[in-house]
């Protein structure tokens, strides 16, 4: 694996004097990720992954580094262009985080744009896209001014969104890596009470239908570049659980997509408020049997491109002609 760096054969020197910049592309990790002493399968990956990113933009002959989002070492005015890979570490401090947003943009671009990753941090996207026509799952948001139990909420839920079902999934609308995802019955709602009311003091928070899909068949993620689809992974849950992340036992293979789920998910590219440059799109059959959106992460999301490296040079080349050209 080449050494995540700077391009070796860019020469300081030479740059123009008024473009000020050393790195056409700096690709932003979590400090974890940056010469980590412990190489387990997870790490492995993380390193796989971006190694191919960082080796796709070198052929494309831009400068390109890596550092992480934090680095309060790195110049962010040296660098033309910043790309959100593996920055998972955000939302453990996210006040933080905002503010390095709000600072570096004046500095630097993102890529994504600062305005659809504020918009796609938050999971009220879904209502959103909902408005436009994007179908999504029967989901209930909880804000912290509305002082509910979760006994109350499930039963708002009833009401307003007709649920139909008597096992439940609970998180927040601002997390990442299933952090403070709860599957529940109906039945054990007091159990989860405490925690859910100790969170939705601080933070909005969905309740959702438990769709039996995602267990039974799994969840398929699909990528796209420049609103182009190139390839998908289905996501599903070890044996007992329910969350389909390899954080969680969780396997992922390649799939092959059907033309319906092809052109849902460029609808849902074409319901954001701007297409982005790249976009995962989570989806799955509800519980009525309709294809439906899950999440779409178009901020930092894992793109398995160690499944499918083609696609990291697809994805270079997008950024090469719509960000550089």
């Amino acid at each position: 694996m080449a050494k995540l760096g700077y391009n070796q054969n860019f020469n300081p020197l030479s740059l123009i004097i008024l473009t000020n910049k050393i790195f056409d592309i700096t690709i932003l990790t979590e400090l974890k990720y940056i010469n980590p002493t412990e190489i387990n399968a997870y790490n492995q990956n993380v390193l796989l992954e971006d190694d191919l990113v960082f080796k796709a933009l070198l052929a494309l002959d831009l400068r390109v580094n890596r550092v992480a989002w934090n680095d309060t070492d790195f110049d962010w005015g040296t660098t033309k262009y910043a790309l959100f890979r593996t920055t998972w570490d955000y939302f453990k401090r996210i006040e933080a985080f905002n503010d390095w947003i709000k600072n570096t943009s004046r500095l630097t671009t993102f890529i994504n744009s600062v305005s659809l990753i504020e918009w796609n941090i938050d999971k009220h996207y879904l209502q959103d896209l909902r408005r436009k026509g994007i179908h999504i799952p029967k989901t209930l948001f909880i804000e912290p001014k509305e002082n509910l139990s979760l006994l109350q909420a499930i039963q708002k839920g009833k009401e307003e969104l007709q649920f139909n079902s008597d096992e439940f999934v609970l998180k927040p609308c601002i997390a990442a890596g299933a952090r403070h995802t709860y599957k529940f019955h109906y039945s054990d709602w007091e159990k989860y009470n405490d925690v859910f009311q100790e969170l939705v003091l601080h933070e909005a928070m969905i309740l959702q239908e438990f769709q039996k899909s995602i267990v039974d068949d799994g969840e398929i993620s699909m990528m796209l570049f420049n609103g182009q689809f190139t390839h998908a992974v289905v996501k599903k849950a070890k044996k007992g659980d329910f969350r389909v992340q390899d954080d969680y036992g969780g396997t992922v293979d390649l799939y092959k997509a059907t033309k319906e789920q092809i052109t849902f998910v460029e609808e849902v590219i074409k319901a954001c408020q701007e297409k982005p440059v790249y976009a995962r799109v989570d989806i799955f059959e509800d519980n009525e049997g309709k294809l439906a959106l899950a999440e779409l992460e178009i901020f930092e999301p894992e793109l398995w491109f160690r499944l499918y490296p083609e696609a990291a040079k697809l994805f270079a080349t997008t950024i090469k002609e719509r960000m550089l050209s």
